[in-house]
């Protein structure tokens, strides 16, 4: 059983989509899920899909090794962001390597980097009045949004399109592939 952990600083829909996803699965499950916000209502998500919830600040994140012992005590063989806007520190990514995974909600290289999430995206989107959006599936380095793409999938942006319809055609994207590319490395990983 490959256990997971999601990071999630927010809402927690891409989480609460993923855990249900696995919910049945024998081979793969959604053990934990962490926030740098402990007001963030991914840890009520948690709560109902009766998952464990941590929450770590900032500094902890960045000074301590208090994550990674989280992770280990919990047998976490994979870390997943789904909506988390810290940047992951060197110690995760030495003990995790290749096995961190991040979905930006654009078409990386375009529109990633610090402060490029969410609704900050799509009227970047709009604004450039881009053709197209859509989701970037990537391992995570030590840079923002600049790790080894692994999936990408395009929506158009029709001319009369506000930020909110991108953000929409950009979170079906998310629900349809993120759970299933998620099974899809952790499935070739036990092949390797």
């Amino acid at each position: 059983m490959k256990k997971i952990a999601i990071f999630a600083s927010g809402s927690g829909t891409n989480a609460e989509n993923i855990a249900q996803y696995f919910s049945e699965s024998h081979d793969i499950s959604v053990s934990l899920i962490i926030s740098n916000k402990k007001e963030a209502y991914v840890h009520q998500r948690a709560k109902n899909l009766s998952i464990k919830s941590a929450t770590f600040s900032k500094d902890e994140f960045d000074n301590t090794n208090k994550v990674l012992e989280c992770l280990k005590q919990n047998n976490i063989d994979f870390i997943v962001l789904a909506g988390f806007l810290l940047k992951i520190p060197q110690n995760l990514i030495s003990a995790y390597p290749d096995k961190i995974i991040n979905i930006h909600p654009a078409l990386l290289p375009k529109y990633g980097g610090k402060g490029m999430y969410g609704d900050n995206v799509h009227k970047a989107v709009v604004e450039n009045k881009e053709a197209e959006s859509g989701i970037t599936i990537h391992y995570v380095n030590e840079n923002y949004d600049e790790g080894a793409i692994i999936f990408q999938a395009k929506c158009t942006v029709d001319s009369a399109d506000s930020y909110e319809d991108v953000a929409k055609k950009v979170h079906t994207l998310e629900y349809m592939h993120f759970p299933v590319i998620i099974e899809n490395i952790l499935a070739d990983k036990a092949q390797s």
